[in-house]
This record gives C-alpha cells, structure tokens and sequence, in this order.
C-alpha cells in the first residue's frame, strides 16, 4: 500500500455555491459505516449457505468470497480516494467509463441498500416477535418503528448517525468475541463439537456442485463494505481515512466470519444451521447459558439497527448525487441548510423501503441486494482496468494505489461469474427479472432523461484528458 498527498482541489468536490454536505468525518467513521452495514450478515444470512452446500461449503466461501470483497475494498480505495465525491461508484462511473454505466450504477446502489436495509428491518421484527413468543403478535410495528427512527437519525445529521453506528457496532461485535471465548474454543469437545456435527460424510453432502451454490449466500459475509465509498465527500482526508478505514473494516470483517463459522458449526447440525434466522442467537441458545443468550440477543438486534443505519446513509447519498446531475430531477440535491443531509432523498427512500418491508419476506429481500450488489462489483472490475488504462500511474495523484494490478481485477470478475451462476441455479428467475429491468430504465435514461443532464457540470475531477483520447 503506497499514500501520496493529495491537492486540496482533489480533496474538494465543486457543485458550484449550493449548500454542501460537511466534512467532519475520519477514519472510524468509515469503519462505522462499512462494518455497521456488513455485520448483520454474520448474525444471519451467511448460514443459508449450509442449506446449498453443507457447512465445510459454508466455510470454503467465507475465504473465496473473502478474497472477492478484499479485491473489492482494494479497488474502491484506489479509485474513490481519487474521486472523492459523495455517490461513490456512481462518481467513479460518471468520471471513467460513461453517464450511461454511471446512471445504473447508482440504482443498482440504491437497490442493494434499500434491500439490505429492508432485510434488516425483518430481522429486528422476527426476532423480537420470535424472543416475545406473545401470540397475535406481529412484526410490522418493529419493521415501521425501526426504519422511521433511523431516517430520522439520519436526516439530523451524519456525524451524530456515524457516531452512533460506531458504538451498536462495536458492541454487536464484542457479543461475537464474548460468545467465541466463552464456548472454550482451544478445546474441542469440551462445549464445541465439531468433529460430531462436520464429519467426512456431510461435509459436502451435495458435492462441489453445492459449494458453487453455496456462493450465493456467502456474498451476506460481507455484503456492504463497499458502501464506505458513500462518505468520500464528507471525510476530512479522503487520502487517509477512506483506505484506512475500509482495509481496516475488511481484516475486522474475516475474523468476525471465520469466529461466526467455528462457533456455529460446532454447536448447530449443518440441517439446521442452513435452515435459521438467528444463527449466533441459536448457538448461545444451544450453549444452556441465558447470559450468552440475552448478548447474542441485543448483538443481533443492535448489528440489523447498525447495517439498517448504514444503508440509509448510503443510499440517500447515491439518489442525492444522481439529482445533483440531473440524471433525476434536481429536487433531490437538496442539502438541509442546518443539519447539511441529504434530506429529500432520505425521505424520498423512507416510505419504499417501509413498501419492501411489508411484501418481501427475508430471503427474497437478501437475495434482491445480493444481485444489485454483485452486478456493481462486476462493473468495478473493469472500471480499475479502464481507469489505470486512461490514467496511468503517475498522470494524476491518487490517495491510494492498489499492489497487484490487475490480479485484484481478475479475481474479482472471476469470483463474479461464479456468484452470478450460482444466483441462477437459485434464483434463476430473479435474475433475469432484475436484469431485464435494468435494461429497460437504461432505455428510458438514454431516449429520455440524459438531455436534461448538464454534461460539463457532471465532471469534477480537474484531471488531464485520458491517455489515447
């Protein structure tokens, strides 16, 4: 990992004399955002990965799809401590490849976010209908009471929502560590017993075939790190805090998986394990301890709340800066003149994730963000190789270069085909729904929208014509 300085016109994006977003945000902020949106996936979405392929599948890709999302946060440092623009891929698209590529990038940003948020929002009202056992009871009120609390959070202020990330996250992540030492993990038998639940004959009981399935929710490990690129206008030192604070989130990341596994497999049946909501919840359940139960308890609630928070944040950013081009009305680049949010587009967001929520169920809501997500990740595998082609090292200064060039990119295409194959064997029908929709708003942008766009504006980055233009 090389940083180099970078000149206060890099650092500082001009939308003319508008009211800007503030930026007052550092490196633990970013980690806020970036672990407060993944975690969740260790306390619930990983473990339908067993289902597809058993729990040694579940272990394989939570490294592959490690590798995937380390490619992903290395890219993303490169490319977006350069483009330091709210938005965050949405910028690196508009800038690199095309207004076209930019446009979908966003939705699929939004979408994946909102979904996600979505999913957490379930998560919260089942597991508090599912700890409450009062019969009648229903989870929509924990749903509505959830999303509006956050949005509100979030139009006060970014700081305040970061900070607050900040602490549900770390203490979800603590339950994770309590519960992993608790449970005795140097001594196999005693409490865990892994040797009796994974043995030769259900390791893979669908074969290799199940662990290719089994990518499709191995993605829920990590899904989301990419969204601390959303900050990249309010950070103070783009250079420094954004690949810190997503390097940093991405190592803390592989240990909450690797910890979520063993101490998961050790204690539930692969059967079982593929078929829960509640993974970790169950796994303290299952250890007798009422103490462990009521942490992993609030350590799931408190990671949705964190993941919930995140997304909001993230998703009202890419609708803001698609209105601030024109590539939507302008209405949505309204900045709140005392809180500096984003608020029209937090609002806007508020009642179609509360729609998602009362007609999505769990699985349907995650694998929804999962394709969003993986399609993004696609593009940014040929977005890192357009930008080093058009702008190779040294023609502009970057606030991070990434080692390894082009391997990351390569291996993360790869990995992306695979998931995509997997979604289909799944989800085929999904699928092919989403990217027929996709198609079909590209349509509408590109006859309709595009001449309201104002196309000198949408260019920021005071850099040199690209090599070969």
């Amino acid at each position: 990992m090389t940083s180099t300085p970078v000149s206060p016109s890099l650092t500082n994006t001009i939308h003319g004399d508008r009211v800007s977003l503030l930026r007052v945000l550092g490196p633990v902020h970013v980690w806020a955002l970036g672990v407060g949106i993944v975690l969740v996936g260790e306390f619930t979405g990983w473990n339908f990965s067993a289902d597809k392929g058993g729990a040694l599948a579940a272990l394989i890709v939570c490294w592959v799809v490690g590798l995937l999302y380390t490619s992903v946060a290395m890219i993303d440092s490169e490319v977006t401590s350069t483009v330091a623009a709210a938005g965050g891929q949405y910028a690196q698209a508009k800038h690199i490849v095309g207004p076209l590529m930019a446009f979908n990038v966003a939705l699929f940003l939004v979408f994946a976010y909102t979904m996600l948020e979505v999913s957490d929002a379930i998560l919260v009202g089942d597991l508090m209908v599912t700890v409450a056992g009062t019969e009648g009871l229903e989870r929509h009120g924990f749903v509505v009471l959830t999303i509006a609390v956050l949005a509100w959070l979030n139009y006060r202020g970014v700081l305040m929502t970061l900070n607050f990330n900040f602490v549900i996250t770390a203490l979800a992540y603590l339950s994770i560590l309590v519960l992993f030492f608790s449970v005795q993990p140097w001594s196999q038998g005693a409490v865990l017993q892994l040797g009796q639940l994974v043995t030769p004959e259900n390791a893979l009981p669908y074969g290799w075939i199940g662990v290719i399935a089994a990518f499709q929710f191995g993605i829920w490990y990590y899904l989301g790190i990419e969204g601390t690129t959303q900050a990249a206008e309010e950070v103070r030192s783009p250079s420094r805090s954004l690949p810190y604070g997503t390097m940093a989130g991405m190592i803390t990341l592989l240990i909450a998986a690797a910890i979520t596994w063993y101490v998961c497999a050790s204690l539930l049946p692969w059967e079982y394990l593929g078929f829960t909501f509640f993974p970790l919840y169950d796994a303290a359940r299952v250890t007798g301890s009422g103490a462990l139960e009521f942490i992993m308890f609030w350590g799931t609630v408190l990671s949705a709340v964190a993941s919930a928070n995140g997304c909001i944040n993230d998703a009202a950013r890419a609708w803001f800066s698609l209105g601030r081009d024109r590539y939507l009305p302008s209405w949505f680049s309204a900045v709140h003149p005392k809180y500096r949010t984003p608020y029209r587009s937090i609002l806007f967001l508020l009642p179609i994730a509360l729609a998602f929520a009362f007609i999505a169920d769990l699985n349907q809501a995650i694998t929804f963000s999962i394709l969003s997500g993986v399609l993004q990740y696609t593009f940014m595998s040929i977005n890192i190789m357009m930008f080093r082609r058009k702008w190779p090292l040294g023609s502009i200064r970057r606030g991070y270069t990434h080692p390894f060039h082009p391997l990351p990119a390569i291996i993360l295409f790869l990995l992306c085909c695979v998931t995509f194959f997997a979604i289909f064997l799944g989800f085929g029908t999904q699928l092919i729904a989403m990217v027929a929709f996709y198609f079909l708003i590209s349509l509408w942008f590109h006859f309709y929208r595009y001449k309201f766009v104002r196309r000198g504006d949408q260019f920021t980055m005071p850099w040199p014509k690209p090599q070969g233009y």
